[in-house]
């Protein structure tokens, strides 16, 4: 009965992973396909590749995408992990409200979010843009930030806070050389979160864009009228992007982890 139970649960398994990555094996396979089709593979080519390169527009997404990412995520980072911090020497009261709220835009739809952005930059004569979007990004990358770092703070010891403080280092150094070290999970955690949510968003984006300024999602979600196998191509340059950051994020930690364990056993030695 628990061979049968374990049977069953592997193959149930193997079912998710071939629904999630199967077509997406199928979508990297034609973006070598010669032909526009997108259903009969015809021949190994890399036009579409050429082309996405030549493609100034497409290029141009890509650029919007990585500069605003990048920044949401490094703004989101400090202003979430600050209000962490200080969430953790507010009173009960203040900090109960300040988490419920901060919940809101976590819980709300994106299409809601996007409207309420919208008529916000509207009624305040904002002209939509670049600014317009990054300023979005950063309000909603900011509570899963805060949501993320929050627990590690609960947990860190305010006696090293204090003991540091008390030998003379200044709150910022504390700050920095303490406080930071002990939740830099938390801080790593809420970074990648709100990278891939600004990397990835689309509704919001669209909705607070203008004057030209295109994410690569808005301009997929327009390649998607046409056939375009330029669409295939992209994204996987976007999937290979991915694997090899969680590829160096899991290599690189686990190296280190090795050449401390072996520079502390030839120190014992």
């Amino acid at each position: 009965m628990k061979k049968r139970k374990k049977g069953f649960s592997i193959l149930y398994i193997a079912l998710c992973f071939l629904f999630f990555y199967v077509p997406i094996l199928v979508m990297m396979v034609f973006s070598f396909n010669s032909s526009r089709s997108l259903t009969k593979f015809e021949g190994f080519s890399i036009r579409w590749y050429e082309q996405l390169l030549a493609d100034s527009e497409i290029m141009g997404a890509v650029s919007v995408s990585v500069s605003i990412a990048v920044l949401a995520t490094l703004i989101s980072t400090v202003l979430g992990t600050l209000t962490a911090i200080g969430l953790s020497k507010t009173r009960r009261v203040l900090k109960e409200w300040v988490l419920n709220v901060n919940n809101l835009p976590i819980m709300n739809p994106d299409i809601v979010t996007a409207i309420g952005l919208m008529i916000l930059f509207s009624s305040m004569k904002f002209d939509k843009g670049y600014m317009t979007m990054l300023l979005s990004h950063v309000l909603f990358c900011t509570p899963y930030v805060i949501t993320s770092v929050y627990p590690k703070v609960r947990q860190f010891d305010n006696n090293l806070a204090n003991a540091a403080m008390d030998l003379g280092a200044s709150p910022f150094q504390t700050l920095v050389k303490v406080i930071v070290p002990c939740i830099k999970p938390g801080i790593f955690a809420g970074m990648l979160l709100a990278f891939t949510m600004s990397f990835d968003d689309f509704v919001i984006s669209y909705f607070v864009t203008g004057n030209g300024v295109q994410n690569i999602s808005i301009i997929v979600y327009n390649m998607t009228k046409r056939t375009n196998p330029t669409i295939n191509a992209l994204s996987t340059i976007v999937i290979a992007v991915i694997l090899l950051a969680l590829l160096i994020g899991n290599v690189v930690p686990m190296l280190v982890n090795r050449k401390k364990n072996k520079g502390l056993k030839e120190g014992k030695l």
